[in-house]
C-alpha cells in the first residue's frame, strides 16, 4: 500500500469517526440511517473509480445539510473542522454540495455557462467544468442511492433520470452506465 493510499484510508476512518461523533448513525434517512446512506454513496463513488477527494466528499456530503436534507451535522461557519479531517479539496466539494440551490442550479448545470446558485447567500457563480463534473457525479451517486432505498414515486424517479440524462456530458462512463441501468430496470420488457 502506498503512503497516499494509507493516508486516504486514515481520512476515511477519521471521517467515519467524526460522522458517528455527530450522531449520523442515529439520524434516520431513506434506507436506514444517514451514516449508512453516506457510506453507500462513498462505496458507489469508489466503485465508479472516483478519486479520493470525491469519495471523501461523498462520505461527508450531507455534513452541512443539503437543499433536500436539511439536517446538518456541523456548521457551515466552521468549515476548517471538516477540512482538517477530510482535506481541503474534499471539504470544498462538501460545501459546494451543501450550498446548492437545486431548483435554480440543476436545469443548467450541464451548460458551459450554467449558473450555480448558492442557497445560503443567493450568489450566482459559474463553476469550472471540473467542479461541475464533481458536483454532478456526487449528486448522481447520492440520488441513485435514494432511488434504490427509498419509496420515491415514479414521477420523482423519472424527473431525476431525465435530469441525469441531460447531465451525461458531465458524468464518468461508470456513472452514466449506472444511470442507464437504473432506467432500464424501471422499464418493463416488451410483451
Amino acid at each position: 500500500m502506498t503512503a497516499e493510499q494509507d493516508a486516504g484510508l486514515n481520512r476515511e476512518a477519521d471521517a467515519a469517526d467524526l460522522l458517528r461523533a455527530e450522531r449520523a448513525d442515529l439520524i434516520q434517512h431513506p434506507g436506514g440511517t444517514l451514516l449508512e446512506h453516506l457510506q453507500r454513496v462513498h462505496a458507489l463513488l469508489e466503485a465508479w473509480g472516483a478519486r479520493p477527494a470525491l469519495r471523501l466528499a461523498g462520505l461527508c456530503h450531507a455534513f452541512y445539510g443539503t437543499d433536500g436534507f436539511p439536517v446538518a451535522l456541523g456548521s457551515v461557519h466552521r468549515r476548517q473542522e471538516l477540512s482538517e479531517v477530510i482535506g481541503t479539496e474534499a471539504e470544498d466539494l462538501v460545501h459546494l454540495y451543501a450550498c446548492c440551490d437545486r431548483v435554480r442550479t440543476y436545469p443548467s448545470l450541464h451548460q458551459p455557462d450554467g449558473a450555480f446558485t448558492d442557497r445560503f447567500t443567493g450568489s450566482v457563480t459559474r463553476p469550472s467544468l471540473g467542479r461541475r463534473r464533481d458536483f454532478a457525479e456526487l449528486t448522481v451517486a447520492n440520488e441513485l442511492d435514494v432511488i434504490r432505498t427509498a419509496a420515491l414515486d415514479e414521477s420523482q424517479i423519472t424527473e431525476l433520470l431525465d435530469l441525469f440524462a441531460a447531465w451525461r456530458p458531465l458524468l464518468s462512463a461508470a456513472a452514466s452506465l449506472a444511470v442507464e441501468e437504473t432506467a432500464r430496470r424501471r422499464v418493463p420488457p416488451p410483451a
